[in-house]
């Protein structure tokens, strides 16, 4: 082989697509019995449950230019509304963007989560965000989210009950960390663009990608591969799986930070984030309307749960007809024998309904969701560590399928200039 590729995750499968688009033959290896490493679906029960609570973000620039306008479409996202549905006290209220969601613009000045002035800061941090240029942003002067939004304004009961939670379950951050310029990124992509999710799972989205990829001369995905180790030699590179040895010119791993730790030792990497999200069926449907779509967030902070979204009612294709599913996401990796019991209550409250009846589906523990990206941000990180070796995923750029995607395409770049192959765009 030209190139073997180890992981056929989103970082992966980029970098497979481009490698083979220029004419390199490309064997991509991945663990698991099917392609997507993170961006996973299963099925339990006959409702799809996604590996933690996931969006696909069609603003990503990455995405569209790996799928193209075909491939977005055959991604049929199922939009969110834009906005979230806050729960205080016995209400909730409704905080919308009045571009998409013009019924929460009056709703969203009167809410009692914070005063007009937090409200104002609020929006004007996060329209800098969206108007800003990615790359000022990414290599601008960076520091804690926590400080960056103390700087700006952004206290109070709108800070706490609403824009810490909301980053908390974006970022695997409770404490305000992150980086602040890899936040506003992430708020500039919300603000641009509308998250959904394809209509049986984010499996879709892989599968897509991989779907493309086995379709190009020279290109193959062999699933239930696991790689052992991976070795320079004087004729290339070699990797050792347990059915024996695949020497090739280079090799791209692919996968997770941890992972490529181990497999190339000395590699540094983000310290691991971890999410566990609990999905449950609720007997009926616990939001009506345009409530349904949106994303809840208790700013009692009654319990664990950061946010909270009824899938049934975004995409139908999540539950069985006429069935309601329910993903509530938590930080870190509790015991679920014990954490459980504590989010259906606060999901009591969240919802505003009993949820002492709900029945737990599934729950789905990652603990390692996120790469923990703390100040300065390093992202667009080289991809190649010479000999022959190169490294990709969201540990080397940003810590989301963007980031993923971006950097699996430019260490695809750095191996066709290697290999005096031409770079495919």
């Amino acid at each position: 082989m030209d190139v073997v590729v180890v992981g056929a995750g989103l970082a992966g499968l980029a970098c497979g697509l481009r490698l083979a688009g220029s004419g390199a033959s490309v064997l991509v290896l991945e663990a698991g019995d099917r392609p997507g490493g993170r961006v996973r679906t299963d099925d339990t029960g006959g409702f799809r449950v996604d590996r933690g609570f996931q969006l696909i973000n069609p603003a990503y620039p990455a995405l569209q230019r790996v799928l193209g306008a075909d491939g977005m479409t055959d991604l049929a996202l199922q939009p969110f509304a834009a906005g979230a549905a806050v729960a205080r006290g016995r209400r909730h209220h409704v905080l919308g963007d009045p571009r998409r969601l013009p019924s929460a613009a009056l709703s969203s000045l009167l809410a009692p989560v914070g005063s007009p002035r937090e409200k104002a800061a609020f929006l004007t941090w996060a329209l800098q965000a969206a108007l800003a240029e990615p790359r000022a942003v990414r290599d601008g002067a960076d520091e804690p989210l926590a400080s960056a939004l103390d700087r700006a304004g952004v206290r109070g009961r709108l800070r706490t009950g609403v824009v810490d939670p909301f980053l908390a379950g974006v970022l695997g951050d409770a404490e305000g960390r992150t980086s602040a310029s890899f936040a506003r990124l992430v708020v500039r992509s919300f603000v641009r663009g509308t998250p959904g999710v394809p209509p049986d799972g984010v499996q879709r989205l892989p599968d897509l990608l991989a779907s493309r990829l086995t379709a190009l001369p020279g290109a193959e995905v062999r699933t239930g591969a696991a790689v052992a180790a991976v070795r320079r030699s004087a004729d290339g590179v070699r990797v050792r799986t347990e059915d024996g040895e695949v020497a090739s010119r280079a090799v791209v791993v692919a996968t997770g930070g941890w992972e490529a730790a181990q497999l190339l030792p000395g590699l540094p990497v983000p310290a691991p984030r971890a999410l566990t999200t609990f999905w449950h069926e609720a007997p009926e449907q616990p939001a009506q309307g345009a409530r349904a779509r949106l994303l809840h967030l208790d700013a009692d902070r009654s319990g664990p749960v950061v946010n909270s979204a009824l899938l049934s009612a975004v995409a139908p294709g999540y539950a069985p007809t006429g069935r309601h599913l329910v993903a509530s996401t938590v930080l870190g990796a509790p015991d679920p024998r014990e954490a459980e019991p504590v989010v259906r209550r606060q999901l009591g409250h969240l919802w505003g309904r009993d949820a002492a009846g709900w029945e737990l589906v599934a729950t789905s523990a990652v603990p390692r969701a996120l790469p923990a990206l703390l100040p300065p941000l390093r992202a667009r990180q080289d991809p190649d560590l010479g000999g022959g070796v190169h490294v990709a995923g969201d540990h080397r750029d940003t810590a989301s399928q963007q980031g993923a995607l971006v950097s699996g395409r430019r260490a695809a770049g750095t191996v066709l200039r290697a290999l005096g192959l031409p770079p495919a765009a």
